[in-house]
This record gives C-alpha cells, structure tokens and sequence, in this order.
C-alpha cells in the first residue's frame, strides 16, 4: 500500500466499518425496511428473510471495512470488493423510483444519501486500478 492510498482506504474503511455495525442491531423494522429496497431493485433477494439479509449486509460491510483499513490487503483486492459493493449501491440509486429527478442522473433530494455513494465507487476504481502503488516507481 502506497503512501497516497492511506486517505482513501481510511475514508471508506473507517465508514463502511461503522455502517456494518450499526446494522448489526438492526430493528426488524429497519430490516424490513433495508431489504424491502434492496429487494426492489434486486428481486433475487426477495426471498431472502430481512433480519438474514440486514445480518449479511452487516457482516459484508465490516469485513470490507476491516479489508480496507488493514494494511496487508493489497489495495487492488480491496478495491475490487469496495468498487463492487459502490457499483451495487449506485444500482439502488439508478433503480429505485424517487431517488432521481425526472429524466435525469441527478438526485432528487430523497436520493442524495445514496447518490453519494458515488464516492465509494471512486476510492474503490482508484484503489484497483493503482494496485499497490507505482511499481516503476518504486522500482527506480
């Protein structure tokens, strides 16, 4: 993991981590509620109990949040999963009605807290495709 790398992993590490715990005491009524939206935009989920779906979520998000802060996961590895799991939550924000202005790809302002995801996504490209920093670089 290169120097330049730090913020970005520690950013999105750091939250993803905290976002994974609090679901970990998720009320079956903000399961419901997660899942419901999740299952939406993703109806292979909707068989899926929602206090099992809000567990998994939970448990995805802290091991993707600790992978993202230890500094032994190679940052392309990291990124990878961070980029897939950004991807997944745009995919909401596209999906679900409500969340955009009519005919467009800007948030509506009950979409702006998934529309912000964006981020996620972006540490996440930047992370896999810089691998483990310049190697030219690193080998001069």
């Amino acid at each position: 993991m290169s120097l330049r790398q730090v913020p970005g992993r520690v950013a999105a590490g750091a939250f993803t981590l905290h976002a994974g715990i609090e679901k970990l005491g998720a009320s079956p009524e903000h399961a419901a509620g997660v899942h419901g939206m999740a299952a939406g935009t993703y109806p292979f989920l909707a068989d899926v109990p929602p206090e099992r779906f809000v567990r998994a979520l939970a448990v995805g998000e802290i091991v993707l949040g600790g992978a993202l802060l230890a500094p032994f996961v190679s940052s392309r590895a990291a990124g990878t999963a961070l980029t897939a799991f950004g991807a997944g939550l745009l995919g909401l924000y596209a999906r679900t009605p409500g969340m955009r202005k009519e005919g467009s790809v800007w948030p509506a302002p009950q979409g702006i807290g998934l529309s912000k995801d964006v981020w996620l996504l972006a540490i996440g490209a930047g992370l896999a495709l810089d691998g483990n920093g310049d190697r030219a670089s690193r080998d001069r």
